[in-house]
């Protein structure tokens, strides 16, 4: 039983005995409590309700408050929207269509006929798929079975993923006619999906590969209500309305241009102002904390990957290419880089930590189809730092960066956030370098490091990264949406690799233990995230313009120049915005350009050596001195209000 049952899904655990179906016993307790039932957990495996119990047993029913029903709920909607789709278009060819967050989605090949105003057409079709209250059946058979079936339904690539299984026995889920490969489970029915929306259309390669076929993805969404719903496809508008690609266009802040190259960005000024700020605070921040910077090339010679363990755990996302008969590598990570100073020369245990950070462009190869503006690119910068320490300052090393990130995440207005620790899957050792003794090692550091914080956090196996596990800090923004950020990984597996060591007191040579840490993450993605988090609407310190003058009268563009040199000496970000258009529009304008002060400058204003002051999102703040203007924004940059 879940250790994090509420009271009321106490209520939710039963005592059953062999032979009852989990329907029987759910449905008596759905009328109960007045909410749909859609799975269960047995010895702590999820099960579908349509499990018969062969021995007695605890079971805990889950509603659609659990995430593991949730993704069975949403699955099954996949399935009702591929049966609506294959009742439609009898030639449509199934690709795979999983649960994901907030939602799911199906891809088909249908050669290429859908269209977005397809979309309700076939949400009428998925209604009268649910209206009929279809019971989903589960079949167990043979793989060889599986195979034959598909392949005379012409399922292809059903037939490519059976062909790469192993198991002797697969399951598949029947609902009248349709028919899919799946692992399951599933709603009893199709009566259970309550309320749905198809979201969207769009391309998707054949398991995300350019290579393969273009495939069309139908996303879409389910809840348990009509009104949770509803209130799901409001935070979607919402979300479309701070879309980072939009505002980035409409602010004029950066463009990702095809013909040089998908994934990779072009800072406009206004863009690299708020960029630099980000920057030089991240400097500040980092020198007062004892962090040195330090530089290195974009590029390294492919051995120095080999040796580290790169080349054979992260090939795939690696480009290589050749410089006068040799390997060389456009470097994916800054870290072998940061070791390559380290190792410049012997280093004592009295210059431990040492601390080195760097605002390092790096390049992965990305596949196009995972791309997606700011947020997933090829090139990137990372505001990576990596600590060179002995094991007795592990645990302090590991809260300062911690602290550091929370102080970085609230001071550009990030209050809350989710933490997981990242760590190994015991049962795939093959894919992490190092000793199980060093792995339990190097997670108990970092779990009692969160412990000792009072840092509620996640445990998450099989997502440690192959040199060592990690603190993965996950911040929330305007709208609840978590997004990556700061991250802490231990490594013990470089400093042998690469012979990183210091002299300890002993006189003796001892390896390093190194920290890799982000505090913001990819600047690039912090960005994105930066511009959905306000709507594009920075505070003071951060907007590329902090304020616009407007002069009434081209007579006035005298004092307005003046006022604009004057604030731009105080380093003030403002421009002179002329008067060859009409007062009301200009105003208009850089108020949709998220300006956050508007000054406006007539003949009154400058006879008293005043301006008349309008505040983003707080309107007309009346006229008053200038000096009393310009202290109110230095006192409000200083203060670094969101």
């Amino acid at each position: 039983m879940s250790e994090s049952l509420s009271r009321e899904h106490l209520d939710l655990v039963v005592a059953s005995k062999p032979g009852v179906s989990l329907a029987e016993l759910a449905a008596t307790l759905s009328a109960k409590h007045g909410k749909l039932i859609i799975a269960a957990r047995v010895g702590g495996e999820v099960t579908g309700l349509s499990t018969i119990l062969e021995e007695e047993n605890q079971v805990e029913f889950l509603t659609f408050d659990s995430p593991e029903a949730r993704q069975i709920y949403r699955h099954t909607a996949a399935h009702v929207m591929a049966h609506a789709v294959k009742s439609l278009f009898p030639d449509a060819k199934l690709g795979i269509g999983p649960a994901i967050e907030d939602g799911f989605y199906y891809d088909f090949d249908v050669g290429g006929r859908l269209t977005e105003d397809m979309l309700p057409e076939i949400e009428k079709k998925m209604a009268e798929i649910v209206a009929k209250d279809i019971p989903l059946e589960r079949i167990e058979i043979s793989r060889n079975d599986a195979l034959k079936k598909f392949e005379e339904l012409g399922e292809i690539y059903k037939v490519e993923l059976l062909n790469e299984m192993t198991e002797e026995k697969v399951t598949l889920y029947r609902q009248d006619d349709f028919i899919d490969l799946c692992r399951g489970p599933h709603l009893p029915s199709t009566g259970y999906v309550r309320a749905f929306k198809l979201t969207g259309l769009a391309g998707a390669y054949w398991r995300g590969d350019e290579n393969r076929p273009m495939l069309q993805r139908i996303y879409g969404t389910a809840y348990e209500t009509q009104d949770a719903l509803q209130a799901h496809l409001e935070r979607l508008e919402e979300a479309k309305r701070r879309d980072h690609r939009r505002l980035g266009i409409d602010l004029d802040l950066y463009t990702i241009d095809e013909t040089a190259g998908a994934g990779l960005v072009y800072w406009h000024p206004k863009g690299s102002v708020v960029r630099r700020i980000i920057e030089d605070f991240w400097k500040d921040e980092h020198t007062k904390r004892g962090y040195h910077l330090v530089y290195t090339p974009h590029i390294a010679r492919a051995d120095l990957w080999k040796t580290s363990g790169h080349f054979d755990y992260y090939r795939d996302n690696m480009y290589v290419f050749e410089v006068e008969d040799d390997e060389y590598v456009l470097k994916p990570m800054n870290c072998v880089g940061h070791i390559l100073i380290y190792k410049s020369r012997k280093r004592s245990y009295r210059e431990l930590p040492l601390r080195f950070a760097e605002l390092g462009t790096v390049y992965r190869r990305e596949r196009s189809g995972t791309l997606h503006g700011l947020m997933r690119v090829r090139g990137f910068t990372q505001d990576d730092a990596h600590i060179f320490c002995m094991r007795e300052q592990i645990a302090d090393e590991i809260s300062g960066v911690v602290q550091l990130a929370e102080y970085m995440l609230k001071v550009f207005g990030f209050d809350t956030y989710e933490v997981d620790l990242s760590v190994r899957d015991p049962n795939t050792p093959e894919r992490y370098a190092g000793s199980d003794e060093d792995w339990h090692a190097a997670e108990t550091s970092l779990a009692d490091v969160l412990k000792s914080m009072r840092i509620p956090f996640r445990r998450c196996e099989g997502e440690a990264v192959f040199y060592g596990p990690k603190i993965d800090i996950k911040l929330l923004d305007a709208l609840g949406r978590g997004w990556q950020g700061p991250t802490v990984q231990f490594d013990f597996n470089l400093p042998r690799r690469l012979g990183v060591e210091y002299v300890g007191s002993d006189g003796h040579s001892h390896y390093v233990v190194m920290i890799h840490r982000t505090v913001l993450g990819a600047l690039e993605r912090f960005m994105g995230v930066l511009i959905e988090h306000y709507a594009g609407a920075f505070p003071l310190w951060l907007a590329p313009v902090q304020v616009a003058v407007l002069p009434v009268l081209e007579g006035n563009e005298g004092y307005a120049a003046d006022l604009v040199k004057k604030l731009s000496e105080k380093g003030i970000r403002a421009e002179l915005v002329g008067s060859d258009q009409k007062l009301g529009y200009r105003i208009r304008a850089k108020s949709m350009e998220k300006v956050p002060y508007i000054v406006i400058v007539g003949n009154k204003e400058e006879e008293d050596g005043s301006v008349s002051v309008r505040k983003r999102k707080h309107g007309d703040l009346g006229s008053m001195p200038s000096d009393q203007f310009m202290n109110l924004l230095q006192s409000e940059i200083i203060q670094r209000s969101p």
